[in-house]
């Protein structure tokens, strides 16, 4: 059933990702990449796409961004799609919702399949964060995901908790809230893109650099890290 299981999710995140390439492929004429006129009929083609069928475009995404991250998917080009399709609020509770319960179905998952193989690969990596976990789940759970994993690739962040079975109710509550502060940044940046495009007559990356829908997000996300490794030190590294 375990072997069963792991075929079924592989393959079908292979057909999701050869899916997506292909669908990129198609709509996406290749020989026209380095013309800036090109993205701006994309973006505004979007745009008018999107505006004329918010809820169910939204609907569409929602359920992709779910299977994606249930299917051991990253999360950074979710976050920059949602923030170039449906702006920086909109996109940000989306992807926040739709993640988090990817996340949480991914745990589930992998907590009833894959218990043994998930600790064999990651009990090592952060054995000297399980007692914190272990003495306040939800409170650790939620810093750990407010300082973006400790390094760890978003896919095994997703599993760690199986380490120390967490209950799903705070393990959906810490990584909801853990997210948003990055989820909005990335989002940001998403809107941003979409904004220069839609504005802009020629590229320029140092336009682009000083726009403030770019810079602004671009110094909250640094700043963002810099307290995320204050958080670090604070809650991890000194328990060791």
């Amino acid at each position: 059933m375990s072997k069963n299981l792991k075929i079924f999710l592989g393959f079908s995140y292979l057909i999701i990702l050869f899916s997506f390439l292909y669908f990129i492929f198609i709509t996406i004429e290749i020989n026209r990449l380095n013309d800036f006129t090109y993205y701006k009929e994309l973006q505004s083609d979007l745009d008018t796409f999107i505006s004329n069928n918010i809820l169910i475009n939204i609907f569409y995404f929602f359920i992709f961004a779910i299977i994606w991250v249930a299917l051991l998917g990253f999360g950074s080009p979710i976050l920059i799609i949602s923030g170039i399709l449906f702006g920086q609020l909109l996109g940000t509770l989306i992807s926040v919702i739709s993640i988090s319960i990817g996340a949480l179905i991914l745990y589930s998952i992998g907590n009833f399949f894959f218990r043994d193989l998930v600790k064999s690969i990651l009990e090592k990596k952060i054995k000297k964060y399980l007692k914190l976990f272990q003495e306040n789940e939800l409170f650790y759970f939620f810093i750990y995901r407010f300082v973006g994993g400790l390094g760890v690739p978003f896919g095994l962040q997703n599993l760690i908790p199986i380490l120390f079975g967490m209950k799903k109710i705070n393990y959906f509550i810490a990584s909801f809230f853990g997210f948003v502060p990055g989820f909005f940044i990335i989002n940001t940046i998403g809107a941003g893109l979409n904004s220069y495009i839609s504005q802009a007559e020629n590229f320029s990356m140092i336009e682009l650099l000083l726009t403030p829908e770019i810079y602004l997000p671009i110094i909250m996300f640094s700043v963002l890290m810099f307290f995320s490794l204050y958080v670090k030190k604070k809650y991890f590294d000194d328990k060791n």
